[in-house]
């Protein structure tokens, strides 16, 4: 797919009412993952995810069991389709996926204008952080689930400066999730 504009770097997940990514022991299980989401059509629009170290070790190869839905081995047969770079400051070589260990900036911009479909921003948080801080996020996807966790792992943290951003749509599901898409405000 060839396009003329730069790909996006989208960073799309699950947030608590309270601001929290993971539960105190990492847990996800608060995570809902309604139908009408359209997680598969996300899927399809991008090609690349980016990872953590420590993300890609929990999910970068996550098989799901036999007793998990129809609708949940898609979405995982999905995201193991897409090209997949991994941030670590030690790793070398982590299977056949493509290690960054410094430049962020300038290996990410790169990536971006190749051709290509958007690129997923995955996580974790700090890695997140780092997008962030650098200024490369072009969309923030955020599902708020109807849960307060009271602690776990923050969604934001040691953020440099303030981030303007501008809702572009918000949608509801049945589950009671509320997904909010902010751009950054440019300035």
């Amino acid at each position: 797919m060839l396009n003329n504009k730069s790909r996006r770097i989208i960073l799309d997940l699950a947030v608590s009412l309270d601001g929290f990514i993971e539960g105190i022991n990492g847990e996800i299980d608060w995570c809902t993952m309604d139908e009408d989401m359209s997680f598969t059509k996300f899927l399809s629009g991008v090609d690349t995810i980016l990872y953590g170290r420590k993300s890609y070790d929990l999910w970068g190869k996550y098989i799901p069991g036999n007793e998990t839905s129809d609708m949940e081995r898609e979405i995982w047969e999905l995201v193991h389709s897409k090209k997949k770079y991994v941030f670590s400051k030690t790793l070398t070589k982590i299977d056949n996926n493509v290690i960054i260990n410094d430049n962020i900036a300038e290996e990410i911009n790169r990536l971006k204008k190749e051709p290509g479909k958007d690129i997923w921003l995955y996580g974790g948080a700090s890695l997140i952080t780092t997008f962030m801080n650098l200024g490369l996020v072009d969309e923030y996807r955020l599902s708020v689930h109807p849960v307060i966790l009271g602690s776990g792992k923050p969604l934001f943290v040691d953020i440099k400066q303030r981030q303007e951003l501008k809702l572009v749509d918000t949608r509801r599901f049945s589950s009671g999730v509320v997904q909010l898409c902010y751009h950054p405000t440019k300035k």
